[in-house]
């Protein structure tokens, strides 16, 4: 199954280029669920044989991925969190694989850690597509939003376009890296938030011994 997946994208990233990174990766990061997985490595493995530019399909893979996020981030600006609730569970998004549920435990997710929360939910599975949402739902910070959407995006995309680089003609050991990579980016996302706490408590100490 991944080995058809990987030759029917190979051959939509060689037709449609670079636009065919941003596009699908656009898709993929805003509510129409659709795997980076298989997006991501097969351009980097048409870089590694000389067909595409490896840094062009990274900064097109983050571009599509802002894009997507902006997508979801003005949807729930525009509508607010009734009619979003309201709208996924109709018939149209069960299609989609999306409903209430899922919605609700990418808010639950960005109430708990706050902004940080669209990078580190970046990089985990099913949450990466739908942190944007609650994050349009409480009006964040634009500027802060895409910086942080960067660098989750940018983390995520590095990674895969390195496996698709070095593994994209091994299929059988590609499948078995994107088993690992969910759990070691959600425990990476912990290291981080751990860390960003950290850091945060030592400024947060010093303004209030300043202040004293």
């Amino acid at each position: 199954m991944l080995t058809a997946f990987i030759n029917f994208f190979l051959a939509i990233s060689y037709k449609m280029g670079y636009f065919g990174v941003l596009f699908l990766m656009t898709v993929e990061s805003s509510f129409i669920p659709f795997p980076s997985e298989v997006i991501i490595p097969p351009a980097a493995y048409l870089a590694q044989k000389g067909e595409f530019n490896i840094y062009l399909v990274v900064f097109f893979g983050i571009l599509g991925s802002i894009l997507g996020a902006l997508i979801n981030y003005y949807l729930a600006c525009a509508l607010g969190r009734k009619i979003v609730y309201s709208l996924v569970d109709r018939k149209i998004f069960k299609f989609l694989m999306l409903d209430s549920k899922k919605i609700e435990k990418s808010e639950n997710f960005f109430l708990k850690y706050g902004n940080i929360s669209t990078l580190i939910g970046r990089l985990i599975p099913v949450i990466r597509q739908l942190i944007s949402l609650p994050a349009g739902f409480s009006k964040m910070n634009l500027k802060n939003f895409i910086i942080y959407t960067s660098i989750g995006s940018g983390i995520w995309t590095i990674i895969l376009a390195l496996l698709g680089f070095y593994l994209g003609a091994n299929e059988e050991l590609l499948a078995e890296y994107y088993q690992e990579l969910k759990i070691f980016f959600e425990f990476l996302a912990v290291i981080i938030f751990i860390y960003l706490i950290v850091q945060w408590s030592k400024i947060f100490m010093k303004k209030k011994k300043s202040v004293n």
